[in-house]
């Protein structure tokens, strides 16, 4: 089974999972990760459970066309919509100091001079 690593809020959150499981979907039923990973719809749509791959990055999928359109260049940098992802093997990953993925691709207002 999984081990997942959550750091969230300056603290660490460590348990198992079953081979194959949607972290979002478990935390959706009240099941570990919950209630330390944060989320929305599931669908990959909100971005809410965007998260940074400290460990473990190289046995997720591919990128889908909504990390990509959400995420952008973002995935360069390790950032994943945990929704997306059906957890096979160990992930360590951090949701602290990440701004949702909409926000953080918008274009900057102008300054006023």
């Amino acid at each position: 089974m999984p081990n997942i690593i959550v750091h969230k809020n300056g603290q660490v959150h460590q348990g198992e999972v079953r081979e194959n499981s949607n972290l979002v979907v478990r935390a959706g039923i009240k099941q570990f990760p919950f209630p330390h990973l944060s989320y929305g719809c599931g669908m990959g749509k909100c971005a809410k459970c965007t998260s940074r791959i400290i460990n473990g990055a190289e046995h997720l999928p591919a990128p889908n066309w909504k990390e990509k359109k959400l995420l952008a260049e973002r995935l360069d940098l390790g950032y994943r919509l945990i929704c997306q992802l059906w957890i096979s093997h160990d992930l360590e990953l951090t949701q602290d100091d990440i701004v949702p993925a909409r926000q953080a691709i918008a274009p900057e207002a102008p300054q006023c001079t």
